[in-house]
């Protein structure tokens, strides 16, 4: 077998020495001289290819003074005389070539033109079916989610050998019958590495940014584009923010698709300076054609992509900073708070329910414990059970959810984590202790109660911006409503936090929680702690306050002015403009996309039409309703100035993707992370994964390898070790 010395008596292995082993030749003459001087007749009925696949010598048997010192001159001189019958059929080919190109006429009477090219040698030709086989390995690993490393070496000991993925799958190759590769490899040893670290990045970073480029061509095409960056992720322990564009396609389609991945920056500024670097000038997207930028980040990363935000719009002022549809507002907004707590208690409530999605087994118990609970209110149960199967802490009313939640989470934690009959591994009791400590704290009861609280007067908008166009539409209207009333409780704080702290503590009490000031807090004091200091002041200034005002702060910066004015552009989808009895004024808020029409001077005019075109319409057609519709309409080319007003509304970051199969590179991408262990991720790979379907050219990739590394390519002769040669058992 490969990994044992096929000499008699020889015990040592490929994988744990630092020898090196070698195949054996596919050469019948040659190999019939490594079995005579291996002296084993079990062997002898092999044939070279059973050999060449199966068996290996260790570099102990290569005798030196044995070794012909002619073999190398003899490969190279055999090589040559390859070369030079290629080369001899290649001038066979171009003459006959040449011969039918003088015999074919051109439809205009004249002889057509022969295309030249310089015909590639043996040796070019191999290297680049070389390169070509490595690339479709990188493309296949990347494709199917293999890692390039499969062992830890740091942890191995010193002088063993362990193949890596991308050397497992290239000797599979070889033993498969690869013979670009065979005759690459067939006399290097079999325990020596094959193509470098350096190689395989320099080519993955080929393969990621081919790939990428099919995606922005059609985006260029399209002109018109929007930048969405999801949650901060950790790749091989370096935090990157995954990039998405949006962009509506030659079919009509509104798609968003993942191009890559941008190592995150602690400080904004830089942050913001390579954000803007990487599109325009790594990835060659014209930010001037960019419409809307979204940033979906945790509580600690929030105010820094704000910063990414506002130097992106002091140079694109229509680079329009929105929500992202794919993310519910209070959600968004929660997310926002620049509070340790909040942060914290987001981050409890996922564990939570994270612990309980990846055991069907604990779902059930938490069902039992809800019925116990809700016996006196079936249909509340219910309710609560099928939400606790679905992706909860994503909601519109994840908090009101949360508080009806806690008590029966609490019990069922408890239950869980105290059991003496061996039900649960430790994992999972361990966690349910954890988390049951966690939820029991009156830091993070008080802090979901105001959260809950605060954003119930934002939940029915953020609810309908989520909805059918026309919701969007009408909910656009509706902010200056929901301003009013944020700014009437901050103006009688008191009071309404007065009501939040009285909840809270009658949950409190339901749990068996103690009421008191957080002890980080009181240990900060060192003793100084003012007497008249009461729970319910302190969670006023540090939570109540400072929650409500940041939301009505952050509901201003993302619906600014210009983002409210593209919303109402939406009343140019037909089922809008019906509701508003077509008595519409789009021309007044399409200004602000004047420039991206190509006939602005007939909108008015257009317009009029578009609306006629609706308003009397045959009783059986019925109005489309999203924008998707609208765009895929037979004579929507007859009103370019409305076609190129909805493209540019449908790429917006709140509008939702009306079809679900041009979302796919979110939801790949959450599965890439999802199924990859930390230190096993890499951006280059998880392009290729994500962006499974995007075709690939495997000549381009090629060429652009050998043109940016010329020195790299190199032919067979180079890759030879020095015990190159026939063998002969040491004695």
């Amino acid at each position: 077998m490969p990994n044992f010395c096929a000499a008699p008596n020889c015990t040592r292995k490929s994988t744990q020495s630092d020898l090196a082993f070698f195949r054996f030749p596919r050469d019948p003459v040659r190999c019939q001289r490594w079995v005579e001087n291996c002296r084993r007749a079990d062997l002898e009925d092999k044939t070279p290819d059973q050999l060449n696949k199966h068996y290996r010598l260790c570099a102990k048997h290569f005798e030196t003074s044995m070794i012909c010192r002619s073999s190398e001159d003899e490969i190279r001189t055999l090589k040559q005389q390859k070369i030079n019958e290629a080369f001899e059929r290649e001038q066979a080919t171009q003459e006959l070539n040449e011969s039918n190109a003088q015999n074919t006429v051109t439809e205009e009477g004249g002889e057509q033109q022969e295309e030249k090219s310089v015909p590639l040698t043996l040796e070019e030709r191999e290297n680049k079916d070389y390169l070509k086989s490595l690339f479709e390995i990188l493309i296949l690993m990347g494709k199917q989610n293999i890692p390039l490393d499969s062992h830890n070496v740091d942890e191995l000991p010193e002088g063993i050998f362990t193949s890596d993925n991308f050397q497992a799958l290239l000797e599979y190759r070889i033993n498969a019958g690869d013979e670009v590769l065979r005759r690459r490899f067939e006399m290097t040893a079999v325990n020596l590495e094959y193509c470098s670290k350096t190689q395989q990045k320099q080519m993955l970073e080929i393969c990621e940014s081919c790939i990428r480029e099919e995606t922005l061509r059609e985006v260029r095409d399209s002109h018109f584009f929007s930048i969405i960056t999801d949650e901060v992720v950790d790749i091989a322990g370096e935090e990157h923010l995954p990039v998405l564009v949006r962009f509506v396609d030659d079919s009509h389609n509104l798609r968003e698709e993942f191009v890559g991945f941008l190592p995150y920056e602690a400080d904004p500024e830089i942050l913001a300076v390579k954000f803007h670097t990487t599109i325009t000038e790594k990835w060659g997207l014209n930010m001037e054609y960019c419409r809307g930028q979204a940033y979906i980040v945790s509580s600690g990363f929030a105010s820094k992509m704000k910063v990414v935000a506002t130097r992106l719009l002091e140079k694109y002022p229509q680079a329009v900073y929105t929500l992202c549809s794919s993310c519910a507002l209070n959600i968004w907004l929660a997310k926002s708070v620049p509070l340790v707590g909040v942060s914290m208690a987001l981050g409890t409530m996922e564990e939570v329910r994270c612990l309980f999605s990846r055991s069907p087994q604990l779902l059930v118990e938490l069902d039992n414990t809800i019925s116990a609970l809700f016996q006196n209110n079936e249909e509340k149960g219910n309710e609560l059970k099928e939400i606790c199967r679905s992706q909860w802490t994503g909601r519109h009313d994840t908090f009101e959810v949360l508080v009806d939640l806690i008590q029966a989470l609490v019990l069922c934690l408890d239950t869980v984590s105290n059991d003496s009959t061996v039900r649960w591994n430790n994992f999972i009791a361990g966690r349910a202790f954890v988390l049951s400590s966690a939820l029991t704290d009156f830091d993070f009861i008080v802090t979901i109660v105001i959260l809950k609280n605060v954003l119930s007067f934002t939940r029915a908008f953020g609810k309908n911006l989520q909805g059918q166009t026309s919701d969007v539409f009408f909910a656009a209207s509706s902010l200056t409503a929901v301003l009013h009333s944020l700014n009437e409780v901050m103006e009688n704080i008191e009071v309404y936090h007065e009501f939040w702290f009285e909840e809270a503590t009658n949950l409190a009490a339901k749990l068996d929680v103690q009421i008191k000031l957080p002890g980080k807090f009181r240990r900060s004091q060192q003793g100084n702690l003012d007497s008249e200091l009461t729970s319910e002041n302190y969670y006023k200034e540090i939570l109540s306050v400072p929650t409500v005002e940041h939301i009505i702060q952050e509901l201003k910066d993302i619906f600014s002015e210009q983002h409210l004015k593209a919303l109402k552009c939406l009343s140019l989808v037909p089922s809008v403009m019906g509701q508003l009895k077509f008595n519409t004024s789009e021309e007044h808020h399409a200004d602000m996309y004047k420039n991206d029409l190509p006939n602005p001077d007939t909108l008015s005019a257009e317009l009029h039409c578009w609306r006629i075109k609706w308003k009397h319409r045959g009783k059986d057609i019925e109005l489309p309703a999203t924008i998707y519709e609208a765009l895929h309409l037979p004579d929507i080319k007859y009103f370019p100035n409305v076609y190129a007003l909805l493209k540019v509304l449908c790429i917006l970051p709140v509008m939702k993707v009306e079809n679900e199969k041009y979302e796919m590179g979110r939801k790949r991408l959450k599965a890439y992370l999802k199924n990859t262990l930390t230190e096993q991720r890499s951006s280059n790979l998880a392009l290729l994964n994500i962006n499974i379907d995007i075709k690939h050219d495997l000549d381009l990739m090629v060429d652009t390898y050998i043109k940016l590394y010329p020195g790299k390519v190199e032919f067979q002769a180079d890759f030879l070790p020095s015990n190159n040669s026939e063998v002969k058992e040491s004695a």
